[in-house]
């Protein structure tokens, strides 16, 4: 099977590239995090690109790409360490949206692509753990629109988020699949209190309080009580994205790991000169293999049967838990006591590796996930 990025592709990745270098270098980032997680002027940036429009159709003023193109940005914005809510609003919002359709919906999208717009997810709820039909947020029709009640917690994006995206049960019970349907909330309609954080890989998250939002009608996206179909396949779509950001990480960790192991002298030697320490950069060299091979895996299958596509996920982003791990705690460690100081990138990529690794799920999540998902299919 061939790899080989289009031409296409490589024109994204290399304009990408140059933007990000400019703008996005590692003293500019320490100084974005210690005051705001994200920047409006790289969001525009990348809105001038045609970055945030690269998964969505031509028809509605994107690019027209696919998961292969998401891939190859998200593996870019990942070796650039960027702060900026690329994945909750380009992938899980644009994706939720594309395909809830409706007027709102397609407005927001035409927004979106304008970097005009800044989305985030409010999916997780504090018993829910990684359970999407876990759901005990309430939605009852009051005079044509609809009342929220409930929490949210660790929204990622949502303290500069314009838009929300929020789940809410119209029937059933807590844990059941069927009743979950999904809300378009404006971040500035009344009820809502928000708690803000900074997470510690620099990023910005919130825990929500919704009591009696008031929203219209038209808030409501797609079917309601049909939701949760939609939101595991966009889920699979932003863990294969995730994986690719995490994929560009270790490419820099590793690099940076190679370089400084041939610049620092011990017992009259550089460290790369270390047959010990040449084969624990081989072993990491291994495991980025391990993770991209994975994360091509997982892309490739995004557009197969829902099983097929859903084992793939798991199985990437366990492989990515376990690799990005390993890459991390080494990249440190041969770095020494430096590795751990916020001087170096190092410490940076593995704070946003520790991360990666529960964001949608930890690595036993996934591997029962995928257990539970082969025994169904060969019943």
């Amino acid at each position: 099977m061939n790899f080989t990025l289009s031409d296409e592709q490589n024109m994204v990745q290399d304009a990408l590239t140059r933007f990000l270098h400019a703008h996005c270098r590692f003293d500019h980032r320490r100084k974005l995090t210690a005051a705001s997680s994200s920047s409006p002027d790289i969001w525009a940036g990348l809105a001038s690109l045609g970055i945030l429009g690269v998964g969505i159709p031509e028809d509605q003023g994107g690019m027209g790409g696919g998961p292969a193109e998401i891939m190859v940005v998200m593996e870019t914005l990942g070796q650039a360490l960027v702060t900026e809510p690329y994945l909750e609003t380009a992938v899980i919002g644009s994706g939720l949206l594309r395909r809830a359709g409706g007027a709102r919906a397609a407005q927001l999208l035409h927004a979106l692509v304008a970097g005009d717009a800044w989305l985030a997810l409010a999916a997780g709820e504090p018993t829910s753990r990684y359970a999407l039909e876990d759901v005990s947020t309430t939605a009852r029709q009051d005079a044509g629109g609809w009342v929220l009640n409930g929490a949210k917690s660790v929204v990622e994006g949502a303290p500069v988020a314009s838009h929300i995206l929020v789940t809410a049960r119209t029937s059933g019970q807590q844990r059941d699949r069927a009743g979950v349907s999904l809300f378009l909330l404006d971040t500035s309609a009344a009820g809502i209190t928000r708690h803000d954080y900074r997470l510690i890989d620099g990023r910005s998250a919130s825990d929500l309080c919704l009591d009696d939002v008031p929203l219209p009608g038209d808030a409501l996206l797609g079917e309601e009580g049909a939701s949760l179909a939609l939101l595991e396949q966009v889920r699979d779509e932003a863990i294969a994205a995730l994986c690719a950001e995490a994929v560009g990480g270790m490419r820099r960790m590793l690099q940076d790991t190679i370089d400084y192991t041939k610049q620092r002298r011990q017992f009259g030697q550089t460290l790369s000169s270390f047959q010990a320490l040449q084969h624990r950069m081989v072993d990491m060299f291994m495991a980025v293999e391990r993770a991209v091979s994975a994360t091509y895996l997982a892309t490739l299958k995004l557009d197969a049967d829902p099983v097929s596509r859903a084992c793939a996920a798991s199985a990437a982003k366990a492989t990515i838990a376990e690799t990005a791990r390993f890459v991390g705690q080494n990249a440190v460690q041969l770095h020494g006591g430096m590795g751990m100081t916020d001087e170096l990138a190092v410490g940076h990529y593995f704070k946003r590796a520790t991360v990666i690794g529960s964001q949608f799920g930890s690595r036993d999540y996934h591997v029962a996930r995928y257990a539970a998902l082969t025994r169904a299919q060969a019943a």
